[in-house]
């Protein structure tokens, strides 16, 4: 009786714990930074085809959790996108398909 007094919801008999199921391996390789890799110290706004590769099609910039870049290069590469933005040599927002 002193076991259901702490928990409410466990059955008597059953133990009150759910079944253990046996866990799923996930392998997802390592997030790396693609500008450290080439020693790229200067993201530079005029090569918008590097830049193209860290906006989504509409417009928003990938963070560095998804894209694996590293701060210091990830703040460099949102001010080079908004310059080339600004400069227009990148879209602002892809128009609507459909």
């Amino acid at each position: 009786m002193r076991n259901n007094q702490n928990n409410p919801s466990s059955s008597s008999g059953s133990g009150g714990n759910p079944p253990k199921y046996p866990k799923k391996f996930y392998f997802s390789r390592r997030k790396y930074c693609v500008f450290c890799k080439d020693k790229i110290k200067f993201v530079d706004y005029k090569n918008y085809k590097t830049l193209d590769n860290f906006v989504l099609e509409t417009g928003k910039i990938l963070p560095g959790r998804v894209t694996g870049t590293c701060p210091y290069h990830q703040k460099q590469l949102s001010k080079a996108i908004k310059r080339a933005r600004h400069m227009a040599f990148l879209k602002f927002v892809e128009p609507k398909r459909g």
